[in-house]
């Protein structure tokens, strides 16, 4: 559990370190998620004021962009390609497997904390579909027998 303490040091230090610079609130956005692994709710608050703009602009801008966190993400992140060239070559039926083996939704986290399970659009794989990434190094051309050797060695 995070404590306020150090929240709140943290976040003046990355604060100040963007005082000056124009646009600043993705940089500062993706700041904290680094420190912390995830943008803590009570962060936005402070940002928002420090920024001058509502509670409502800065939790816009972080619910916009898939990437940013509400809550830490587990050990592993298995992303899957959602983009329209992963599905035309099965990867609803590869995506719906990941799930249905994970016991997971999008966007959540297994009871252990070893795997999250995100969609993304696009990895820029599409001749390798359907493509999923996996702790940032990209996989091509899974299937039902990729995925689950995936999340045996992530378990």
């Amino acid at each position: 559990m995070l404590d306020s303490a150090t929240l709140s040091a943290r976040l003046e230090e990355i604060l100040y370190a963007h005082k000056d610079m124009e646009g600043s609130l993705l940089p500062i956005l993706h700041a904290v998620q680094a420190d912390f692994g995830y943008v803590p709710p009570e962060a936005l608050p402070i940002i928002a004021k420090d920024l001058n703009i509502t509670r409502a602009e800065a939790h816009g801008v972080m619910s916009f962009y898939h990437d940013f966190r509400e809550k830490p993400a587990g050990r592993h992140v298995l992303k899957l390609c959602r983009a329209e060239a992963c599905q035309a070559m099965g990867g609803d039926r590869v995506a719906a497997h990941a799930q249905k083996a994970l016991g997971l939704d999008w966007h959540e986290t297994s009871a252990d904390g070893a795997v999250t399970l995100d969609p993304i659009f696009c990895l820029g794989l599409c001749a390798c579909g359907p493509a999923a990434m996996l702790d940032g190094k990209l996989i091509g051309r899974l299937d039902e027998a990729r995925i689950d050797a995936i999340i045996g060695d992530i378990k």
